[in-house]
């Protein structure tokens, strides 16, 4: 049965490995922890462990949730919420939250709040109290190196981020014209005044930060903007041709290594078998 387990665990990393599809969506794009630590086997960590079990359930079948766990003492007391990419289907976002909680443990050991964002979801929790409140402070961004400014180029930018800054919108927001795409989220926790706010921060220090860059994510702590332009495919294409090289070599050394593996434990069966037949 042992090993029988096994090798299905192994099938199923091969055929992960085999289907990348998942990375546009669980691509890590930040973390952060806070300097508190709890005590290991102490009510705050079961009290986490049950939050963590609630939002991976919850992701099956909503796209946003929040939880409060409450304790006879505050510093056990604990608030967590989940956020996918308002175009997910629900089993990617539940499979991008999942993917997202089991990043945090090695994240943030015996941290007392934690955050995840990936590409296509965001995961926090914390012994503070953080739901419904706004904040604004800038916790990732980045900007593609400047080629020239196109003065048509940033134009239509600027009117696509500008359609993104508006509350008709919801919390997901996305728009583009002729070669530039632009996308808004904010967290669901915040309220149509309180997202619009924040998005309009987001993008008004993503058109001040990265200037005529073919691209920008603008990444605050309840929303972020994004935008690319035509210019952003040719610089990722040259940028990390490299590192899909090296990535390819790397996947193939993993997968010949599972092979292996494979192989010697189905070896060790059938002996184990053929002897067990014989008495010996």
């Amino acid at each position: 049965m042992a090993n029988t387990l096994l090798l299905s665990l192994i099938f199923l990393l091969i055929i992960t490995l085999l289907h990348p599809s998942h990375s546009s969506t669980d691509a890590f794009i930040y973390g952060g922890c806070s300097q508190i630590k709890y005590t290991p086997g102490s009510p705050y960590k079961s009290n986490l462990d049950s939050l963590l079990t609630s939002l991976v359930n919850s992701a099956t079948y909503s796209s946003y949730n929040k939880y409060s766990i409450s304790s006879s003492t505050q510093q056990d007391v604990i608030n967590g919420l989940y956020q996918c990419r308002g175009d997910l289907a629900m089993p990617d976002c539940a499979t991008c939250v999942a993917r997202a909680v089991t990043q945090l443990a090695p994240l943030c050991p015996q941290a007392c709040g934690g955050a995840v964002q990936l590409e296509g979801c965001f995961v926090k929790y914390d012994n503070t109290s953080f739901i419904g409140q706004e904040d604004k402070t800038v916790v990732m961004k980045k900007c593609a190196p400047s080629v020239g400014y196109d003065p048509e180029v940033m134009g239509r930018r600027d009117a696509v981020l500008a359609r993104l800054g508006t509350s008709t919108g919801g919390l997901y927001r996305v728009g583009g014209s002729a070669d530039v795409e632009g996308v808004a989220q904010c967290v669901g926790d915040l309220s149509s005044g309180k997202c619009e706010d924040c998005v309009t921060e987001a993008i008004g220090r993503l058109k001040s930060d990265c200037g005529g860059a073919v691209f920008g994510d603008m990444f605050l702590a309840k929303c972020y903007a994004r935008y690319s332009t035509s210019g952003a495919h040719a610089y990722a294409k040259s940028h990390h041709a490299g590192e899909h090289d090296e990535a390819e070599k790397t996947f193939a050394i993993i997968v010949g290594l599972l092979a292996g593996v494979a192989l010697i434990i189905i070896f060790l069966t059938f002996m184990r078998k053929a002897f067990g037949r014989h008495g010996k």
